[in-house]
């Protein structure tokens, strides 16, 4: 249903897709197959709140990138040594997923393209807030958001960030991601493996460059 929703960046030579591991690897393989864009992962890890990990203080990415909530952490009042705690731990699985997903691969280039960043749903935003602070970093021309579902609030404010939202949809009253799908199963290392494995025959001649054979930009 996204990839309907982005028909307009089809095969088009500058596009590129990323997907927030490991939930939005699924969709953005999907969505990277119907556009026939190369493909990758952007890698993002969120801070739970300590004795409470589903709820997100903030978020890291690829390339230091870092987000903190400071509104939440000051309502909570979550010290700082606990937040430095979190951070270390996370970022020691970002570069753990870092190694496991790519290898020695490098990632794609991503300066003055088209960048599709996926995931499946997003509740608080703030991995998502931290991977687009990351990307702006790295000059992409456009960045579109495309995503399951919302809350209504994090779409408008996600919509302030980047060039374009896809979001399907945007409840007001809003629970959890999984609740809004039919199958939520929880993707592992070795899917996401097998993704993007399966995605280096994905981009078409004209999305790789050209006549010939296809440059080797997705992963």
């Amino acid at each position: 249903m996204l990839a309907d929703r982005l028909t307009a960046y089809r095969e088009l030579p500058d596009v590129v897709v990323l997907a927030l591991p490991r939930g939005g690897v699924p969709v953005g393989f999907e969505i990277a197959r119907a556009l026939r864009a190369p493909f990758d992962v952007f890698i993002v890890r969120k801070l739970g709140v300590p004795g409470y990990p589903e709820l997100a203080m903030g978020a890291i990415a690829t390339g230091g990138m870092q987000y903190v909530d400071r509104e939440l952490i000051s309502a909570l009042h979550v010290p700082e040594a606990a937040i430095k705690g979190v951070v270390q731990r996370e970022r020691a699985e970002l570069q753990r997923r870092e190694k496991a997903y790519r290898g020695e691969r490098p990632p794609l280039d991503l300066h003055g393209r088209t960048v599709i960043l996926v995931d499946d749903g997003v509740a608080t935003g703030a991995s998502l807030h931290a991977a687009i602070g990351a990307l702006q970093k790295l000059s992409p021309a456009r960045v579109v958001v495309a995503i399951g579902v919302a809350p209504l609030s994090t779409w408008q404010d996600l919509r302030k960030q980047v060039d374009e939202v896809v979001c399907l949809l945007t409840p007001q009253e809003f629970w959890a991601v999984s609740v809004l799908y039919e199958e939520f199963p929880e993707v592992s290392d070795e899917e996401v493996c097998r993704l993007l494995e399966a995605s280096g025959k994905l981009a078409s001649p004209v999305a790789s460059g050209g006549g010939g054979a296809p440059e080797r930009h997705a992963v």
